[in-house]
């Protein structure tokens, strides 16, 4: 299955994946991509809206990718509904603010069998960094 960027580019992480030491401890299930206000959000990958609503105040898209795989992203205004069908790249919303991004960035995470793992599995690892010029 092919996985595009559910951010618009350059894509810039602005919090990695930190696994938790138990289930129920405190960590950060799944990165933060730093986004425009307002911005397009796309599917990672094809599949199945399992949830498009309101989760604390804040709007979150779940899509279900089969073998035990679900994305979920927030906080984006949904154009989509549960159990639309949909191919990698395709719009489901647009950037809102709620959580812990604040208009600014988006929290992308993905679970396997209920179980959250970092968004670079899926991505061919961290996305390579790039040297600007001081002037």
């Amino acid at each position: 299955m092919q996985w595009v960027w559910p951010a618009p580019a350059p894509i810039r992480v602005v919090a990695p994946f930190r696994a938790p030491p138990t289930p129920y401890s405190a960590g950060h299930r799944g990165i933060d991509l730093a986004v425009a206000p307002g911005a397009t959000v796309v599917a990672a990958a094809g599949g199945t809206v399992r949830f498009a609503g309101m989760v604390a105040g804040r709007g979150v898209v779940s899509i279900d990718h089969g073998d035990g795989v679900i994305s979920s992203i927030e906080p984006i205004t949904a154009l989509v509904r549960e159990g639309d069908l949909l191919a990698a790249g395709d719009r489901i919303g647009a950037v809102d603010r709620g959580g812990h991004c604040e208009g600014d960035c988006v929290h992308f995470g993905i679970r396997v069998d209920g179980e959250y793992v970092s968004p670079f599995l899926f991505f061919g690892g961290l996305p390579r960094s790039v040297l600007l010029p001081l002037s």
